[in-house]
């Protein structure tokens, strides 16, 4: 499985951005996909997930203002992050795990998120 992240860029506090996360592959809609993130100098944390079912897992710090889709059509993952902080500026990346595993063992590239206070 190969994962390309996009949509990510400069915004003021308060505003919007949509991540996508392109997925090769014809397994796409058995894949949990998660979104993470990595601020300078801290560890790469979770963010958010969706797993083959829909059901959506969120880090307490973002739910409320961040949604993560996804559409197997088009074998794509989206998370519409709102109410954006400038502790929210982070390198972005998606990943993917098969159903039941606890490590992610596929990574895209990362997106970069800055939010301006």
């Amino acid at each position: 499985v190969q994962l390309q992240a996009s949509g990510g860029g400069l915004v003021q506090a308060g505003g919007s951005l949509r991540l996508s996360c392109a997925a090769s592959g014809r397994t796409f809609s058995t894949y949990t996909m998660g979104w993470f993130r990595q601020a300078p100098g801290k560890e790469r944390e979770f963010v958010s997930a969706i797993d083959f079912s829909g059901s959506t897992y969120y880090a307490d710090s973002v739910k409320g203002r961040f949604t993560i889709s996804r559409d197997n059509a088009q074998n794509t993952v989206y998370l519409q992050m709102n109410s954006l902080k400038p502790e929210d500026t982070a390198v972005h990346y998606c990943g993917a795990k098969t159903y039941g595993r606890v490590k992610y063992d596929y990574w895209g590239r990362g997106t970069l998120v800055t939010v301006s206070s």
